[in-house]
């Protein structure tokens, strides 16, 4: 009786684990600029301990170990990072890409400053005067190619 309670139980929980990541993802948020420091040198490293991470950051002064703490707990919260115990250690990793915070940043760019259109930003750039001819050629290249890919 007890180890078919234990299974039921255990089954709610898979349950329940798994309708979770069905639903709606929580609104994406861009991370701070502060956040955004602290994933670039998680990125460059892969994983590291508060201390990897603050000798990796270069800066100089190094950024205070309890700050840097305090942004992982922030930033376990929203979901881009993780971390495993080992030993004494907390082993901090990404759970967002370099592409991922990319696409999110564009995406809130063109919200901000282009209604959303796509074909306004890229008629911005190409006005811009200091555009040159290779970034065009990258450019058109980039564009025949999504258009192959579409059809």
């Amino acid at each position: 009786m007890i180890s078919r309670l234990l299974i039921l139980l255990d089954y709610s929980c898979t349950i329940s684990l798994v309708m979770r990541k069905k639903q709606p993802s929580q609104k994406e948020e861009l991370p701070t600029p502060g956040e955004l420091r602290l994933l670039q040198v998680l990125w460059r490293i892969r994983q590291g301990t508060i201390e990897d991470i603050v000798t990796a950051s270069g800066e100089d002064p190094p950024p205070n170990y309890k700050t840097v703490q305090a942004w992982l707990r922030i930033m376990e919260r929203k979901r881009q990072v993780d971390h495993k115990q080992e030993g004494r250690a907390f082993v901090f990793r990404p759970l967002i890409s370099r592409g991922d915070v990319h696409r999110l940043s564009i995406r809130h760019f063109l919200a901000r400053y282009f209604t959303g259109s796509r074909s306004e930003l890229l008629m911005e750039l190409l006005s811009d005067e200091r555009i040159s001819g290779e970034e065009l050629r990258q450019l058109e290249g980039l564009v025949r190619n999504r258009r192959k890919e579409l059809l």
